[in-house]
């Protein structure tokens, strides 16, 4: 007998039929009486370890050879939650779902007893159930397990929805993960490739020769990046800490202490707006690499997301929202200003007049500050006409020296920067300097940050003497990568909103 999810009676069909012999019409009442009836008959409604022999997955590939109606005597021991039930007088039919598949449980009176039989017609949705039996085929072709004996695992109180649709039951989807979980199958497959895309990267950061740090989630100084940030207090040391919005400046340190390849996987956190791309918790990679640059850093981005892209798609031809990518190098390169002055279809450099500059800006539909610089209006510019138009990777370059206080000066132009970010389907997904290791204009430019501080922008650096310190022992010539984690996620996945790739993102109180 084959059984599906949406074939099976509904969990209201269930209660309605418990309430024949309970006078209540709560679902959740009528579980919670069932608990007591099993406490006061001397039974654990929550079970203890239960050992399993075979995960369902592997009996649906070991068995898949038995002809319909063929029987085995072959004795195996699985564990699930119940998702489906229907009972027809001395025979029942479970679908039990473990982490890795579903199992039909054909289920006798005659190999189960009167009592035994009873209990198990009993059983709700949702419960947790351990079973012994042997392996067969129905006549009807379902492969099942003609269950000897069985073991309620766990009693479950809530029934379980039929399914989630609408804008409402998404919201809910992500305050109760553990639901969605359960009811869409296709949700846990995105958050496998999570994992996978984390291995991924951690073996192709180890076959480098990198080393994986930690550095402090709690930071006296904001540094690193230009971030609104959460603040905390320490009682022991009676100050204000930030959560960082960073690892930059600690995993530098370590350049200065010896190490040549360093990294971190780890979460930042910034006291920002929310929205399908932004969450204020959410997780990056930094990573470092002495004696390298900025060519450097491209090389180790491209082939990190490659190697991602394998391990979850297993090709580097995707598709991100009906819109095809191409992950195969090599990734064009070009420079901010070069796109910047064939999107507006004029030349814009940082010789032309501030005023014409913010001129542009506001025709693009951009926002101009009064104590914005020329670099400034150029990367807003940027942002207002060209990024929603980088689909296929794409290194972005040559940042102005305004927008960019961590990174080293061009040679050829020092108001420009050895900076790229990576865009990809219109949005950003690596940021990457060669890295400022002159500790005097560093200094210079923590000066500035503190000013910009000082008249309203707060976004902006702290100025940090400690590492102004490290620096002047000496830091190598290095390049610099951070990547968001979370969107080279969605990308791989074909998410649409970080909410998605996110096990348990941020959301409003409820009602």
């Amino acid at each position: 007998m084959t059984t599906s999810l949406n074939s099976m009676p509904t969990e209201e069909a269930a209660a309605a039929s418990a309430t024949a012999e309970n006078p209540t019409d709560d679902p959740i009442e009528v579980r919670r009486q069932k608990r007591a009836a099993l406490i006061a008959a001397g039974k654990d409604p929550y079970g203890h370890a239960f050992e399993k022999t075979n995960s369902i997955a592997e009996l649906n590939s070991a068995y898949a050879h038995l002809a319909d109606g063929e029987m085995t005597e072959d004795v195996v021991t699985i564990a699930g939650r119940i998702m489906a039930r229907r009972v027809q007088g001395k025979v029942a039919f479970l679908e039990l779902r473990d982490e890795s598949a579903t199992m039909q449980l054909f289920c006798r009176v005659n190999n189960l007893g009167e009592e035994a039989y009873a209990e198990l017609c009993d059983l709700d949705v949702g419960d947790w159930l351990g079973v012994t039996g042997t392996m067969m085929r129905t006549r009807r072709g379902q492969l099942s397990v003609a269950v000897q004996s069985f073991e309620l695992l766990s009693k479950s109180l809530r029934p379980l929805p039929e399914k989630f649709h609408g804008l409402a039951d998404k919201e809910t989807r992500y305050r109760q993960r553990y639901v969605d979980l359960i009811m869409n199958p296709e949700v846990r497959v995105t958050f496998e490739k999570r994992f996978k895309i984390i291995s991924a990267i951690r073996a192709y950061m180890e076959s480098l020769g990198f080393y994986e740090v930690e550095t402090p989630m709690l930071q006296p100084i904001l540094g690193g990046a230009n971030a609104k940030p959460f603040i905390t207090h320490h009682n022991a040391l009676d100050r204000e800490y930030y959560l960082r919005i960073a690892t930059e400046l600690p995993l530098k340190r370590l350049l200065v202490g010896g190490f040549e390849r360093v990294y971190e996987i780890g979460r930042q956190f910034r006291n920002e707006g929310m929205d399908p791309y932004h969450n204020p918790e959410f997780t990056t990679l930094e990573a470092y690499q002495a004696f390298s640059n900025l060519e450097g850093m491209m090389d180790l981005t491209e082939g990190m997301v490659q190697a991602a892209a394998q391990a979850a798609c297993g090709s580097l031809q995707i598709t991100y929202r009906e819109t095809p990518v191409d992950l195969a190098s090599p990734w064009r390169r070009a420079t901010m200003i070069d796109l910047v002055s064939e999107a507006v279809g004029e030349p814009v450099s940082l010789e032309r007049d501030r005023e014409e500059l913010a001129a542009l800006v506001r025709k693009f539909g951009g926002e101009v500050d009064k104590n914005w610089g020329k670099g400034r209006l150029i990367a807003e510019l940027f942002d207002a006409a060209v990024e929603e138009t980088l689909i296929q990777p794409t290194f972005v370059c040559d940042y102005p020296l305004e927008v960019s206080p961590l990174a080293k000066k061009k040679t050829e132009n020092p108001l420009l920067t050895d900076r790229f970010e990576l865009f990809i389907c219109g949005h950003e997904y690596a940021n990457a300097f060669s890295e400022l290791n002159d500790p005097v204009d560093q200094a210079e430019r923590f000066r500035k940050q503190v000013e910009a501080k000082n008249l309203g922008d707060d976004e902006a650096m702290g100025y940090d003497s400690d590492y102004i310190r490290a620096l002047e022992y000496g830091m190598p010539p290095a390049g610099g990568v951070g990547v968001g984690i979370d969107r080279l996620v969605m990308l791989l996945t074909d998410a649409p909103s970080i909410r998605d790739v996110l096990l348990f993102p941020h959301m409003r109180d409820e009602a």
